[in-house]
This record gives C-alpha cells, structure tokens and sequence, in this order.
C-alpha cells in the first residue's frame, strides 16, 4: 500500500519526495527529502496564519498597514480575517496572582480589564459607563470569593482607591506615574529644572525607594527658591509663577508611598526570615 504522504508536494520546491516528519500540535507535518523545507496542511496553515494575524493585532497593537506588509496581503483582505476570526476564551483557574486592573476609552465605550501580571492573561473584563472606584472595588470583592488569591494589585492613582484595599499590598502604576509628569513638564522640556526632574522620574523602576528619595529632595533643595517664586496678577493677589512644576513635584511626594510597595514588600519578607 503506498502511503499517502508520498502523493504530496512539498510546497517550496514543488518536489513529490516528501514523508512524514512527526506531530506539531496533534497535526501531521511533512518534510521535504530534498530541500528539507517542513510544512503541514493547507488548511492548518491558513487557521494558523490567521490565528497569528490575531494576535499581532490584538496582543502586539499592530495596525492594518503593519499586517499588511508581514504578511503580504491588502488591508481589506486582513480587514476580512479579522472580522470572520472568532475568539475562543480559555477557562483559568484560580491561583495566586499580582492583580493589574484599569479602564480603556474605545470612542463609544469603556472597558473594565483585569489581568495577571505574572500569565500576562486577561482574567476577566467589564463593559462599564464610566470609570468609577465602586466597580473596581466589586470586581475584587468577587475575584475572592472565587477563589482567587490576590497577593497584590497594581493600579492607576484614583481617589480613594489606594486606600480600600488595607489588607492587599497596593502599588500605584508606575506608568500612570510618570504619564502624570509627562502632562505637566512636558516630553521635551525646556528648563533646567524640569529636565532634571524628568530624569529623576524615568528612574522609578530602576532604582529603590531610599535612592529615589534622596534624589527628588536633592531636586527640591536646589530649586527651591525656583519653586516658591511669586507675583501679582491682575486680581491683585499673588500666585506661583510655575505652578505645574509644582504639581509635578508634589505628585511624586504624595505618592511616593504607593511607588515602592513591591519593593517595601521585598524587604519585609527578606528581614522576617531572620526574626
């Protein structure tokens, strides 16, 4: 009986000595005798293919024209796959997790997601009116009840959310952090000080929390004479002349608590192993 793999032809050389070359996700694969050139059905080749295609664009945030050219297709032709591909949710079973949670603007609609920090998996998400603290503090209160052990929650600085959560160590963003400052110095500053501001802030998840520290007050002590600089506007009171530099400043120090919480964590486990 002649095997049917030999009836094959190998897809890069054209060539008809093929055979057999074990399993690739319980899918038979072929080899090429003759350029050694593996390939498998064309049916799974295309499902994998447009599986890929989803997950460049949904993971990795690639656009229509990016996919265009990695896969040598037209815009309408992916536009297609894309909306014809139906997304299987796999079921997760509860463990131990660092809990990342914030809300996305999608022109029409929020979007309400909660993720492992350490799977980088989707766990759950919520299609909400708004963003608002009582839906995040709901959201965990039922993550626990189902089982889910949440060892820390990493989220953006609202008010009052950083506060509720007393029994889970909780970190404030970093990103949100320096998004923050970002909006008030501006990518590309232009004074002296805010420079050196900017530079102290993209130090945040690369040094501890004593070095940070001592390096924002280092900041404050030299321009603080620049900070506290005052004039008389029309209402005839006085007022700060660089008032965002300020809120900069004051952000950093407000939150400087909820920055290193991982970090404060660390060291609390390392010196009670001693005690």
């Amino acid at each position: 009986m002649v095997d049917k793999s030999y009836q094959k032809r190998c897809k890069k050389c054209k060539s008809l000595e093929i055979k057999k070359d074990w399993f690739m996700r319980w899918k038979q694969r072929y080899k090429c005798k003759y350029c050694w050139y593996v390939f498998q059905n064309k049916t799974r080749a295309k499902n994998l293919e447009i599986k890929e295609m989803w997950n460049d664009y949904c993971f990795w945030k690639q656009t229509y024209s990016q996919l265009s050219e990695k896969y040598w297709e037209n815009i309408k032709t992916i536009q297609k796959k894309l909306d014809k591909f139906e997304f299987v949710s796999t079921i997760i079973n509860p463990r131990e997790i660092i809990l990342l949670m914030d809300t996305t603007y999608f022109w029409e609609f929020w979007i309400m997601a909660f993720k492992d920090y350490e799977n980088k998996k989707i766990i759950n998400y919520k299609i909400v009116k708004n963003e608002n603290n009582t839906d995040y503090k709901n959201w965990v209160k039922e993550l626990i009840e189902q089982w889910w052990v949440i060892k820390a929650i990493v989220c953006d600085w609202r008010k009052w959310l950083l506060w509720w959560f007393s029994n889970i160590p909780t970190q404030m963003c970093n990103f949100h952090q320096v998004s923050i400052i970002r909006r008030y110095i501006t990518k590309n500053p232009i004074l002296e000080s805010n420079i050196q501001l900017k530079k102290i802030t993209e130090l945040i998840t690369k040094t501890d929390k004593e070095s940070f520290t001592f390096w924002l007050e280092e900041w404050y002590n030299k321009y603080k004479d620049f900070l506290s600089e005052r004039s008389i506007w029309k209402d005839w009171k006085m007022h700060y002349l660089h008032n965002k530099v300020r809120s900069a400043y004051f952000s950093l120090k407000r939150n400087l608590q909820y920055l290193f919480v991982r970090y404060d964590q660390y060291l609390k486990n390392r010196y009670t192993k001693y005690y």
